[in-house]
This record gives structure tokens, C-alpha cells and sequence, in this order.
């Protein structure tokens, strides 16, 4: 899989795991040639779509401090700041959960902020969104990405306000918006807990054919019980980890 067109300010790598898990049967094959987060395209449902995940200091996306760039955006300089790229090619419009390996890779020896992003022509970038830093580290993320006849629009965190961890006292709520634990109980850290990333992924809006897109509203309805217990193939340390939060 080559990824010529990213600019070599984030042509960087990571060990990263995918793990996608699919809700029904898949019945249409993915028509979608392009494999660079860094290129413009549409896509139908059952398409694969490809975005990138940055991982770097907050100031890192910014233009002379003033306006978020999208990673792909050559006005940037992430190679400069230690930046790490994750690279995920779901399904549209079906539900997955990612997950970024923390046995090399620690979110805050690199910054602590994370950015999703796509395209260039179109680019589209999410808000920054806190990982990790010394003191606590978030592993739990839902990501909704939004497209307008098939042509990708926004990327979004999306927040529950700490509801899935109420009550735990292993977690700590960060801005009344994300559950987090002490990194120092982290593996990487020397603890006994397996920080890897996890991103719940949906889909909104519509496909090139003007096919609505669901699956954001599955993992709305989905929301009150545990999307680990419906996939029986997930490393049984993120199960574990993740049992503790939903």
C-alpha cells in the first residue's frame, strides 16, 4: 500500500492494530482506488475509506499559532515535532472499533494530541482532542465522520460526558467530557494496564448515490451497552480494559 502523495512532514510510522468489526454482511465490494489519506475522493457504502490519525503536540497544528492546518497541509512541520501517524481504512457506513498498540507507542512522549483527517483538495481535519500527558491518559474515543454525496465534510469527537465511567473510581473525569486513567498504571508506564487507543467508528450523512448513512445512529442506540461484548475476536486485554468503562 503506498502512500506517495502524504507529505514527508508526516511520513512517519507507528505499530498500529486494526481491528474492524462489522455489523451484518457485507455485500458490495470496495470500489474506492484511493489508498492516501492525503487525496480527495467519493465513495458508496461498503467502500473503503482511508484517514490518518496524527499524534503531536497541540501548537503542532496550528499555522504560526492561529489556524488548525490539516495534517496534509505542507504549511505544517510534524516531522519536526516528534509527530507519529496512524493510517485506518474501514468500511462506510459500518461500524468498527480501532485501536492504536500501545506496547511501542506512547501518546505523550509525542505531545499528547491526536487530529483525524482526510483529503487535500477537500481536506477535512477534526478538532484536537487530549490523549495523554504525565499525569492521565484517555483510551476511549468515538469518531463520526460526516460526508455530502460521498465527498468527505467533517470529522468529530464526539463526547458522552463521562457517563460510561460514573462511579468508577479508576478513572478520573477530565473536563466533564472524557474518562481517563492514571498514565502512571499504564504498561508503558510501568503499570499493569493496557493504554492502547481505542476509536469507536460511524458514519453520517450520505454516499455518492445519496445513500443515507446509518451507523452513526447504531452506535447512538448502542451507546448503553457494551460494543466489546458484540466482538468475540478482540485481544482479551482491550476487553478487559474496555469492561471496566462500559
Amino acid at each position: 500500500m503506498a502512500f506517495d502523495s502524504i507529505p514527508k512532514a508526516i511520513s512517519v510510522t507507528m505499530t498500529i492494530m486494526m481491528m474492524t468489526m462489522m455489523l451484518g454482511l457485507t455485500t458490495a465490494g470496495d470500489t474506492n482506488p484511493v489508498f492516501s489519506p492525503c487525496s480527495d475522493t467519493r465513495v458508496s457504502i461498503s467502500d473503503g475509506f482511508t484517514f490518518g490519525i496524527a499524534f503531536a503536540q497541540s501548537n503542532s497544528f496550528f499555522n504560526g499559532n492561529k489556524s488548525q492546518l490539516s495534517p496534509c497541509d505542507r504549511r505544517l512541520s510534524l516531522s519536526s515535532s516528534n509527530a507519529q501517524v496512524a493510517i485506518f481504512r474501514p468500511k462506510v457506513d459500518e461500524i468498527s472499533l480501532l485501536t492504536v498498540n500501545s506496547s511501542s507507542f506512547s501518546p505523550d512522549n509525542v505531545g499528547g494530541y491526536m487530529v483525524a483527517f482526510a483529503g487535500r483538495k477537500y481536506a477535512a481535519r477534526s478538532p484536537l482532542a487530549f490523549v495523554a500527558n504525565s499525569t492521565y491518559t484517555v483510551t476511549s474515543f468515538t469518531l463520526v465522520l460526516e460526508f455530502k454525496k460521498g465527498r468527505l465534510q467533517n470529522l468529530y469527537w464526539k463526547r458522552d460526558g463521562c457517563a460510561q465511567c460514573s462511579g468508577n473510581s479508576n478513572f478520573v473525569c477530565l473536563n466533564k467530557q472524557d474518562c481517563a486513567i492514571k498514565t502512571s498504571s499504564c504498561k508503558t508506564h510501568g503499570g499493569s494496564v493496557d493504554c492502547s487507543i481505542g476509536i469507536q467508528l460511524a458514519f453520517s450523512g450520505t454516499d455518492k448515490h445519496l445513500s443515507a448513512l446509518n451507523s452513526w445512529y447504531e452506535v447512538e442506540n448502542l451507546r448503553q451497552y457494551s460494543l466489546y461484548n458484540l466482538y468475540s475476536n478482540l485481544k482479551d486485554s482491550l476487553t478487559g480494559q474496555y469492561n471496566k468503562i462500559f
